[in-house]
């Protein structure tokens, strides 16, 4: 029986892998439709496009699905006809929350948002009611393997940003905004491949929050990102370490 109990789990925990990396491809795709449609087809004149696609070839997105993505962008199919909209609310105990989406239909996606803002303990505010509480900032992973912390911590002065930070396996890089795709083009041919590149919301202040709120607020975030128009979702709560493996043990 307990065998079967971890079959059970190694599958499900499979299933959630397969789920977060179809939501990453379809995110991506957008991004490179949107790309192709704001600047062109052309990666070597196009950044933001020539971004989208190192990002989507290094989570190994099939070469079908990324062409796909750069017709959908080429043609004037009402399904790829994408605006970038952005939502902004609170969760509970008052933790702070932008989403972005990128969406063919902003009322089907603001119903969407409120209804799970309003079933999960928070509620939607209006636009700039908390972004004034965040950065705008470009955002870079990078694999701790592929360089040394002082040679990068070198590189990234050169380059007129020094803000990181050193997780288990990777680097987080953050960087001015319009930075992001030049600096991403130069990290992958000074160091490697880079895991993905993208804009955040990054909190000026966080919300320390305890464990009830922290099982609220989780189930809210969650709901969040897997809706199929959301691209990013940024909060600005903090948890205390046992909190946090109390919730993951």
């Amino acid at each position: 029986m307990a065998g079967h109990s971890k079959f059970k789990n190694i599958m499900h925990r499979k299933g959630a892998q397969d789920k977060k990396r179809a939501k990453e491809f379809s995110r991506l795709g957008r991004e490179i439709s949107v790309a192709v449609k704001t600047g062109g087809d052309d990666p070597e004149s196009n950044i933001r496009l020539r971004s989208a696609i190192t990002s989507a070839k290094g989570l190994n997105m099939p070469k079908d699905n990324i062409e796909r993505a750069i017709k959908k962008g080429q043609g004037n199919d009402p399904d790829s006809n994408y605006e970038e909209v952005r939502y902004e609310g609170y969760g509970p105990d008052g933790v702070a929350i932008i989403v972005e989406a990128l969406t063919n239909n902003k009322n089907r996606t603001a119903a969407e948002i409120r209804s799970t803002f309003s079933k999960y303990g928070g509620n939607l505010g209006e636009t700039g009611s908390v972004s004034f509480s965040f950065e705008r900032l470009g955002n870079i992973s990078l694999e701790k393997s592929l360089v040394n912390e002082e040679d990068l911590f070198e590189f990234l002065v050169e380059n007129k940003t020094d803000d990181y930070e050193v997780l288990d396996d990777q680097y987080m890089i953050f960087c001015e905004q319009n930075q992001l795709h030049q600096l991403n083009d130069k990290i992958n041919k000074t160091f490697g491949q880079t895991n993905y590149s993208n804009l955040i919301w990054k909190s000026k202040n966080s919300i320390n929050i305890e464990r009830e709120s922290a099982i609220k607020l989780f189930k809210l975030l969650e709901i969040l990102e897997d809706n199929d128009d959301v691209q990013g979702v940024s909060s600005n709560f903090e948890v205390d370490e046992d909190v946090m493996s109390s919730l993951t043990s």
